[in-house]
């Protein structure tokens, strides 16, 4: 007799329509979990659009409302009358989709609604950490006693936590108390690596490299403008393509300007998927210079369009790249560095190819069913540990 699977809530902190990392590891996880024959919803935030409750990929999505307390009077008064309402909207979701476990993706306001009905419901929860508490530029955990104190509850509470990297783990467990842990890393779709992964074949002299993601200063772009007038130094004539957006544009543009690189950088905007894919096949090498990141997606999709990467060694991408394997680590906020490890993939076609294909041949292990696959144990774990599976 097939062993029954449990219902599972997944509960984001953003999802549809927004696009981004954690939005998109939640929606694939969805879809693969419910391949393994899951019965998943997804709750996540309602940020004001009004969505109620919709149906994405097949899957039901519940946009339930998150108001948190501030500190002046009149604003706890308000929260008194908007926080139980906004419960009670959580608790009919609870009612309506009777899940077994709740899985907190991104621990955020979401974290403190769902941390706080599964201690009312004796329900099973699952954390997982997508770098929040070290990939944020305006570091929320460190200025809202809220989510420190709902966080370290939460951790305690969980009978089951992961994280994307180790790094994301040492992070939990040195700031918020944190006990074991287990590393669930990012994805690509499976069929997509098997269709389109392939080594750039050799070519022309390089001249384009890549950067995408939010445009934020934690992703580095400002050190990849300041390293490009000594690339084209030594490579020639070699622009740089950002895709993204984010609050760090308009200083971007003003390093830009300031360094004389008018024409030599190109600000794409937001991209869609196919858009980066796009963008990827087309360059001749993939940047990610962040100064911190949880993992690095943006590495996984160069390794499935056969681009070479020079990554950060900071963090999870420090774990994800094999340094002169799969890509070369480079310490971001050493210019000469950084512009270094560009320049040598530029002008060696033999190691850009190395490089590429050794990432395409490794993004296969890294598919959301495996992702699924390692969250179903999780939570065979933490229902059998609380007399649950059914």
């Amino acid at each position: 007799m097939p062993q029954q699977r449990p219902r599972v809530a997944l509960v984001a902190s953003s999802f549809d329509p927004y696009v981004g990392g954690v939005e998109t590891h939640v929606r694939s996880v969805a879809t693969a979990l419910r391949a393994l024959g899951h019965d998943v919803t997804v709750w996540t935030v309602d940020r004001g659009e009004a969505l109620g409750v919709r149906t994405v990929d097949g899957i039901t999505v519940r946009y339930l409302p998150t108001p948190l307390p501030a500190a002046t009077p009149g604003a706890v008064l308000r929260f008194a009358r908007s926080g139980r309402a906004a419960y009670r909207e959580w608790v009919a979701a609870f009612r309506e989709d009777r899940p077994q476990l709740l899985h907190i993706h991104c621990f955020g306001p979401n974290g403190l609604y769902a941390a706080a009905l599964a201690r009312r419901t004796h329900t099973p929860l699952v954390v997982t950490s997508h770098g929040e508490t070290t990939g944020d530029d305006h570091d929320v955990f460190a200025h809202s006693w809220q989510l420190r104190r709902g966080l370290r509850r939460a951790l305690r509470q969980a009978t089951g936590v992961t994280g994307v990297s180790a790094s994301v783990l040492h992070d939990l467990r040195h700031r918020f108390g944190l006990v074991g842990g287990t590393v669930v890393p990012n994805g690509v779709d499976a069929d997509v690596v098997a269709e389109e992964c392939w080594p750039t074949p050799p070519g022309p002299p390089a001249r384009t490299l890549l950067a995408v993601g939010r445009i934020e200063r934690v992703k580095g772009f400002d050190l990849l403008i300041q390293a490009l007038p000594k690339v084209r130094e030594a490579a020639g004539d070699v622009e740089v393509r950002i895709g993204g957006t984010g609050s760090q544009e308009t200083p971007l543009r003003t390093l830009v300007e300031r360094l004389d690189l008018a024409g030599a950088v190109t600000f794409l905007g937001p991209l869609t998927p196919g858009q980066v894919a796009a963008q990827m096949t087309a360059a001749d090498v993939v940047v990610v210079p962040s100064r911190t990141e949880a993992f690095g997606i943006v590495v996984l999709e160069a390794w499935r369009r056969g681009t070479p990467v020079v990554a950060s060694d900071r963090a999870g991408l420090g774990e994800l790249v094999r340094d002169g394997v799969d890509g070369l680590l480079v310490d971001p906020e050493d210019i000469a560095a950084l512009a270094g490890a560009i320049v040598r993939v530029l002008g060696d076609a033999a190691l850009a190819e190395a490089l590429a294909g050794a990432g395409c041949t490794r993004v296969g292990s890294f598919t959301w069913e495996a992702v699924a696959r390692d969250y179903a144990d999780v939570y065979a774990a933490a229902l059998s540990s609380v007399g649950r599976l059914t």
